[in-house]
């Protein structure tokens, strides 16, 4: 997966929001809000090819939960799953 190019984070009021940069992008139907967590995931794979995997790594490491631990392993997989099928139904990220 890849997010798409044109949308970045931005902070509005406190709120972190997709911003669609350039005409091609802009759709004023869907705001995308991402919390803390998916915040963080969004900045780590810009401009970088990414898998369910990934993301799933990221959260282990950046949350420190432990590797040896399956149920968090699983959970960090379903949650990585969860946020990129969102990306890809938004329109910022494609498979």
């Amino acid at each position: 997966m890849k997010a798409k190019p044109g949308f970045k984070l931005r902070e509005v009021c406190g709120e972190q929001i997709i911003v669609a940069e350039g005409r091609e992008n802009i759709d004023f139907t869907n705001i995308i809000s991402m919390n803390e967590t998916s915040a963080f995931l969004w900045n780590a794979i810009q401009d970088k090819e990414f898998t369910v995997e990934d993301l799933a790594k990221l959260l282990v490491e950046n949350y420190q939960i432990d590797e040896n631990t399956p149920l968090s392993e699983e959970v960090a997989l379903r949650d990585a799953a969860a946020v990129s099928q969102t990306w890809i139904e938004a329109g910022i990220a494609e498979a």
